[in-house]
């Protein structure tokens, strides 16, 4: 998942140094979701895992 934010974050940055605005404000926005969405995934696994290895002890 955040190979697609930086994938769409790079879009973005091109789209933007050609003149497309609307469309690398559109890429950037992608971006930032999809980043946000990695973020909470990540924070859920470490505290899933946390409490998995706690479990066993």
């Amino acid at each position: 998942m955040i190979r697609w934010a930086l994938t769409f974050a790079v879009l973005a940055l091109i789209a933007g140094l050609l003149g497309f605005t609307g469309l690398a404000g559109d890429f950037a926005m992608i971006a930032k979701v999809l980043l946000f969405v990695f973020l909470a995934l990540f924070v859920i696994a470490l505290i899933v895992g946390r409490s998995v290895i706690d479990s066993r002890v």
